[in-house]
């Protein structure tokens, strides 16, 4: 009888513990990654970014669970890439959760842009865009 005992209770604890490990890797974050800013959103490292690239603006937005990020001591870099041109744009913050740069940049249809992020104390995010 003790050994049906403690097989139940193994065997209840099992069930218990499996259903953790499946809501943990559920990746519900109670969140949509909709852009809220008319941009590309990308999801890395359980951040949202959202480029929003204008010929004379590129704009990123950084959300952490669906709520602007802090942006103070954030660097980022976002390399643009039209076929074999190449351009680079280093990204200042902006205010509410927003890292901005200004000035003339190519952005057509098919550009491809890679953002690298580093935020205090977390390893860089090498994000990845394509302009439609």
């Amino acid at each position: 009888m003790k050994t049906t005992t403690h097989l139940f209770a193994a065997l209840a604890l099992a069930v218990s513990v499996s259903g953790t490990a499946f809501a943990a890797g559920d990746h519900a974050h109670g969140h949509d990654h909709k852009p809220l800013h008319g941009g590309i959103v990308v999801e890395a490292n359980d951040m949202d970014y959202e480029l929003v690239a204008k010929p004379d603006t590129l704009t990123l937005h950084l959300r952490d669970h669906g709520k602007p990020a802090k942006t103070e001591g954030v660097s980022a870099k976002l390399t643009l890439l039209n076929g074999t041109e190449k351009s680079e744009a280093m990204l200042a913050p902006a205010g509410d959760g927003k890292l901005e740069a200004k000035g003339t940049f190519k952005v057509t249809a098919g550009t491809k842009v890679v953002a690298l992020v580093t935020l205090p104390g977390k390893k860089p995010a090498n994000v990845r865009f394509a302009v439609k």
